[in-house]
């Protein structure tokens, strides 16, 4: 017990009553604990293992990108400007009155991966540079000149991103929202000012200048055979392929549900102790961890006396037991009529509500306070049903039963209220999750939209940085349905992070593109340019984001796994929609709108240069 009003350490509860098991189970009793407490504990317990996944995620990160640019002073200087917004993060948020909990854990690591990804556009535009025989210094001006303004822009659309998550009215999701979106902001300020400034006083590795001179200008083979997709008839295979998978990915969302998937406390796995004992009491009691409760006010004092009042509870009690999956039902109506019948000598012809204030009064007992179904003498009321599970196909189907027998009651004595328990905290959650998905997806793909515009000042470059996105948040939704994992409180904002942290890829292939082509290249040659100065590595960050998050999978938390799941899926395939896509598009609007004639190509390429050096 805590003192001096210390808060209650509920993983400590959770640790005694272990202990208390440990001491006495034994093959011949099984003890099985359940409650808040033990739930909050072994989540505590197991967000320390989820740490332990975080640092072998850093391990394989640092070591992917040491692969990568073979250089050590690279990869810890990336690492190092990837670490500080995250360290200044978590300095902001207690000055703010906030905090991580189990929902936000995954914010640091993600804010780490997009400040690595960043981080590795600049340092290749520096090299890019230094190739061209520019300075360290001047090499990374040039860098800060083009990387810049599509870095930023696809920042503050990764803010935009977060910050759109806040529209779901769940405290808990606003303030994951609120740090995702500090923590994006300042990774402007640490990436695209900080690191220049820092690359500035480095030199290229030794080794780096002989891989480039062993390439003696020739093409890379496989970025020049795939730019093949930047002119108009392979990019009608891309678009057919995109079609069949947009199809197959709507008709397979359509199985999306909205609420948790499974019985059991959804934060852990089906293997976990407390699932365990959650299903082992269900299956053996008539009662279970699911409740919904129905509150019930009168207008009249003593309203378990008044025989219209108790026949309208006994109505929705009768009529309850038949939903699918209700397991029982506690009221104080059907406890009412047990004690009535128990002191007529337990006659069940006696099981009923009497017609009379008087016969109602045998059943007294039954309407204490301390059965926890009533107070204030019975004005304010509760029924209990103890669901099956709390899947969410069973939520909905149990609300949506009840509120019409509620419709069909009619006595003006008594007032129903919707809902509570943890499966009317589940329902409320689910509901505002299903109104907040379209808003929010359509928020987050209309400012999107309206930045890209702003910077682009073309609409052929709207369409060709969002059609990939929302392809690809289609076949989310489609993988949601496939591994079961459902549309709730703690997926809605991973699909959301997915879309905002997507859109850095198109973003910097198309800024490079739309720049090679105003130098008088053509479209194709203009995307190769922009793989091999751009596309390289927002594959490598593509494919060392998805394996970080990949671990995972594996955490014992389930929903730190569904997480890793879906961010993993979501950061691969948005890059593949931006290489295979993005091309294709850009193919037919250039077909159907030509560029400028070449000299005036020439003149804005001598002020991009310009401006750039």
């Amino acid at each position: 017990k805590p003192e001096n009003g210390e808060q209650v350490s509920y993983a400590e509860v959770a640790r005694q009553l272990e202990a208390i098991r440990s001491k006495y189970e034994n093959p011949n009793i099984e003890i099985n604990v359940v409650g808040f407490s033990k739930l909050v504990g072994d989540v505590v317990e197991g967000l320390f293992e989820v740490m332990g996944f975080f640092a072998i995620a850093f391990v394989i990160t640092a070591l992917l990108l040491w692969f990568y640019s073979r250089s050590l002073v690279q990869t810890v200087v990336a690492l190092v400007v990837a670490l500080i917004p995250v360290v200044w993060l978590l300095g902001i948020l207690p000055l703010i009155g906030m905090g991580i909990d189990p929902m936000s854990i995954l914010v640091p690591f993600l804010i780490f991966s997009i400040g690595v990804s960043h981080a590795v556009q600049m340092t290749n535009a520096w090299k890019q540079e230094l190739f061209d025989g520019l300075n360290s210094v001047e090499a990374a001006k040039s860098a800060f000149c083009k990387i810049f303004i599509p870095g930023s822009l696809a920042l503050v659309t990764n803010a935009l991103g977060f910050g759109v998550i806040m529209l779901i009215d769940i405290p808990i999701v606003r303030e994951l929202g609120i740090s995702a979106c500090i923590g994006g902001l300042l990774m402007i300020f640490t990436n695209k000012m900080m690191l220049p400034v820092i690359i500035s006083y480095l030199r290229l590795d030794r080794r780096a200048w002989q891989r480039h001179e062993a390439r003696n200008g020739e093409k890379h083979k496989l970025w020049w055979k795939l730019s093949i997709l930047a002119t108009p008839g392979p990019a009608l295979v891309v678009f057919a392929i995109s079609l069949v998978l947009l199809v197959g990915g709507s008709w397979k969302s359509r199985d999306l549900i909205v609420g948790d998937v499974g019985a059991g406390a959804p934060e852990l796995r089906q293997s976990a102790r407390y699932n365990i004992d959650n299903l082992q009491i269900s299956e053996s009691y008539s009662i279970g961890l699911d409740v919904l409760a129905v509150y019930m006010e009168s207008s009249v004092s003593e309203a378990c006396l008044d025989p219209d009042v108790m026949r309208a509870v006994e109505e929705l009690d009768f009529h309850a037991r038949g939903i699918r999956g209700v397991n029982s039902i506690q009221s104080v109506a059907s406890m009412g009529k047990v004690s009535i019948a128990g002191n007529n000598e337990g006659n069940p012809r006696w099981a009923a509500i009497p017609g009379s204030s008087r016969g109602l009064m045998a059943g007294s007992r039954a309407y204490s306070a301390a059965n926890g179904l009533v107070v204030d003498g019975c004005q304010t009321m509760q029924m209990l049903l103890f669901l099956h599970d709390h899947d969410g196909d069973t939520i909905a189907h149990v609300m949506d039963q009840v509120e019409r027998i509620i419709a069909n009651i009619d006595e003006p004595k008594l007032e129903f209220k919707l809902a509570g328990g943890n499966v009317g905290v589940m329902a409320a959650s689910n509901e505002a999750v299903q109104q907040a998905e379209a808003q929010m997806h359509g928020s987050l793909l209309l400012a999107v939209a309206l930045f890209c515009l702003a910077t682009f000042r073309s609409g052929r470059a709207v369409l060709c940085i969002l059609t990939p996105l929302a392809i690809v948040a289609t076949l989310c939704s489609a993988v949601m349905a496939v591994f079961g994992i459902g549309l709730k409180v703690a997926t809605l904002p991973v699909m959301a992070l997915g879309v905002g942290v997507g859109i850095y890829y198109g973003i910097y292939l198309y800024e490079r593109m739309q720049h090679e082509l105003a130098t008088g290249k053509d479209l194709r040659n203009a995307f190769y340019e922009a793989m091999c100065q751009r596309g390289t590595a927002a594959l490598f960050t593509a494919v060392t984001m998805s394996v970080g998050v990949g671990t995972w999978i594996f955490a014992p938390l389930k929903f730190q796994a569904d997480m890793g799941i879906l961010l993993a899926f979501m950061f691969l395939v948005n890059v593949f929609g931006a290489i295979f896509l993005l091309p294709g598009l850009a193919a037919w609007f250039h077909r159907s709108k030509p560029l400028v004639r070449r000299k005036s190509q020439t003149a804005k390429a001598s002020m991009v240069s310009l401006g750039q050096h």
